[in-house]
Parts: structure tokens; sequence; C-alpha cells
């Protein structure tokens, strides 16, 4: 081939691959649809699980009627709960840290025991003090 036939075919094979070059930057990466799952690494942690204490509730707490309830620490997020829960219940709990509060089975039951005030015990004789804990509406222990 001579230089001036070669030196003709330049500005066309650059041209073509101007062309190329563009197409190829237009079409962007496909994204994923919507019904296609996306993989997420976790990231191992040195950090244990999140162990709840619930100390400032340790000790003696006041209900009505002469109820009440002894909260003791037992170790490892584990409290032991004494209560006179109502006129014929008496009993001992293991109680075990959660985000909500301690929870534990009485009676086959689960609950759990949280802060609150007064009000939401809704005992009218507790209503009024802010220092509370409460297993569930009409069974609550206050400190004055």
């Amino acid at each position: 081939m001579t230089i001036v036939r070669r030196a003709a075919m330049l500005p066309a094979a650059l041209a073509m691959l101007a062309l190329t070059a563009c197409s190829q930057a237009a079409d962007p990466a496909p994204e994923p649809s919507p019904t296609e799952e996306v993989a997420v690494a976790e990231v191992p942690s040195d950090e244990p699980n999140p162990v709840f204490t619930y100390d400032g509730w340790i000790g003696r707490w006041t209900g009505v009627e002469g109820m009440y309830l002894d909260v003791q620490p037992r170790g490892d997020g584990t409290y032991q709960l004494e209560m006179q829960s109502d006129l014929d219940t008496l009993g001992t709990y293991t109680g075990t840290s959660t985000a909500d509060g301690i929870a534990f089975e009485r009676g086959g039951e689960m609950l759990v025991l949280r802060a609150s005030d007064g009000a939401a015990t809704g005992l009218k004789y507790l209503d009024g003090k802010s220092d509370c804990l409460t297993v569930r509406e009409g069974e609550g222990y206050c400190r004055d």
C-alpha cells in the first residue's frame, strides 16, 4: 500500500474508532432489576453481642396492697425476681436481660418487666410516681 492510500484511510479508521468508543461509553452497565437479590457481605465483628444490664433496678419495689418486687443480679445477664404479684401469688423467677427489659416466665406465660412511670402501671395508687417497673397493665411496682 502506498503512503497516500494509507493517509486516505486514516480519517475513516479514526472515525470508526471514535464511533465505537462513543457507543461503548453511552451504554451504561445494566442495573440489577428489582427482583434480583443483591448480596451484602457481612463484616465480621470483634464486638460481642450487646448485654443489656438493669442493675439500676436492683432492690425492692413496692406495689399496691402488699405487693412487691425484689430484683437481684445472678450474673451473665440474668436476674432473680422475687415477687408478690397478687394476694395469692408469691414466687421467684429467673429473668433474662433483653433490649425491652427483663423477660421471665410466670404461670406458663412469657412476660417482660419494663421501666415505666406510675400512670403506665394502670394503678391509681401509683399514679404520679416516676420511677416504676411494669409487668402489664394492673401490675406495677414503684420506688418512692
